[in-house]
């Protein structure tokens, strides 16, 4: 351990495995160190089901209609991957998918006055839908083909609109969408968490719905995909891609001190022995003193023997209850897999209900999400703090990621490490590039 390094990682949450994973492609020398026993983070997957019970102080160990502790998974921070997104392109140009089976999650729902419909994101679907009045309904499929033919390299395309500046408010004014389109167009097929939206230009509201209609596009039935064995695969997907590349892998090891001489980073000190490096990367946890709190995060990880109603017998699906819904200011997530992705024991169900805390009493703010998913057989619940670094590592040279939010995919995940890449790099992450300096080791398929 007592070497120089280019760059020294951390923790192994998906951030930093991911760069850790870019860097050593990129040629660094890569020491990565996590003081817990396991990858992940706090983006872990747990097994067997006895550890959860243990990780959430529950007394007693699961009873046996729970099946075999090791046949769960049970990810700690519930998210899916966009078919057609920035974590998929990662994926697929390091090739980490070798390590990877996937499957497509069965649906996407959004709650409107108590109940849940099906999002519809096709034409088709959209004719379909309950959710609409006839008129709504053409409306609102005049408004996804001009989204599908938008094009930013193409003004004929615009239609009076300029992506620029124009608001989104005044996009739906133009096509005429009602509250509850307005609604399920920004919070279940935009992704949006809040309604801050509405009055920035309209550009990266287009590319959300088209990036959604794509993904949807690629497998049919929901634009999202899950890993089989849960969500702490990708992690050491990426780790494995790291140690490929020369990254050297410590578990287990804590971390007394980050050395730090005139106002950069020169090494960490771990039992006694010192690693040198000229850049690190870590999360909040590491440096509490270069770190702000910005807010918190409930999620329950609620246990079921039943799929959940409305939804098709699904065995896997996203619903999402917008902020208006209940208000609120922040949306509600419901993400649910099951014994069909190797994360549960047969005929069992996973639900997660997260979402950003507003009040005193958060339990009371997610109980809509609860009142779908009953009866629940067991539930854990955690209330997270959010991060997000003071130091942004211009000096220091220490880039510090942010707490995972409460989307439900990992579309801001990819931001930031595409952010923390351009502050250490000095260019923007290029996705192509990544796919030729792998070309360069394994050459061409």
């Amino acid at each position: 351990m007592n070497e120089e390094y280019d760059v020294i990682v951390l923790g192994t949450g998906l951030t930093e495995c991911i760069l850790s994973g870019i860097m050593s492609v990129n040629g660094k020398k890569v020491l990565h160190m996590d003081r817990n026993s396991y990858y992940g983070g706090e983006s872990a997957s747990i097994t067997p089901l006895e550890d959860l019970y243990k990780r959430f102080n529950i007394p007693g160990s699961p009873p046996a209609s729970m099946g075999r502790g090791r046949d769960w998974n049970v990810d700690l921070i519930p998210k899916f991957l966009m078919a057609n997104g920035q974590l998929v392109k990662m994926l697929l140009y390091t090739e980490v998918t070798r390590y990877l089976d996937f499957k497509v999650t069965e649906g996407s729902f959004v709650y409107k006055g108590g109940k849940i419909y099906k999002v519809p994101s096709t034409e088709a679907e959209a004719l379909a839908s309950s959710l609409m009045g006839l008129f709504e309904k053409r409306r609102f499929r005049k408004f996804l083909v001009y989204v599908a033919n938008f094009d930013e390299k193409d003004s004929r395309t615009f239609e009076g609109i300029d992506p620029r500046k124009t608001t989104m408010r005044d996009v739906y004014k133009k096509f005429d969408l009602g509250q509850d389109v307005i609604d399920f167009t920004g919070h279940a097929l935009a992704l949006y968490r809040t309604d801050d939206y509405l009055d920035q230009p309209c550009y990266e509201t287009i590319n959300r719905i088209k990036l959604y209609s794509d993904s949807l596009a690629r497998y049919g039935k929901s634009p999202y995909l899950y890993p089989l064995y849960g969500l702490g695969e990708l992690p050491q997907g990426f780790a494995r891609l790291s140690a490929i590349y020369g990254g050297t892998y410590m578990l287990n090891k804590p971390i007394e001190e980050i050395i730090v001489k005139d106002g950069q980073v020169i090494g960490v000190k771990s039992e006694g022995e010192i690693a040198r490096c000229k850049q690190l990367i870590c999360d909040p946890s590491y440096v509490k003193d270069r770190v702000k709190k910005v807010g918190q995060v409930i999620r329950v990880i609620c246990i079921l023997s039943h799929p959940i109603k409305n939804t098709n017998d699904a065995n896997s699906c996203q619903i999402i209850i917008p902020q208006n819904q209940v208000n609120r200011k922040s949306d509600i997530y419901v993400c649910m897999i099951s014994s069909a992705h190797n994360v549960a024991a047969q005929g069992k169900y996973i639900a997660i209900v997260s979402t950003t805390v507003e009040t005193k009493e958060p339990e009371k703010e997610i109980r809509p999400a609860l009142e779908l998913l009953e009866p629940i057989e067991q539930q854990f619940v955690s209330i997270n703090d959010l991060y997000i670094p003071t130091d942004l590592g211009t000096e220091s040279q220490i880039f510090i990621s942010r707490t995972y939010d409460a989307t439900t995919h990992f579309e801001t995940t990819c931001d930031d490490i595409k952010d923390i890449y351009k502050r250490m790099m000095g260019s923007e992450f290029d996705f192509e590039e990544m796919k030729r300096k792998k070309n360069d080791i394994y050459g061409e398929d």
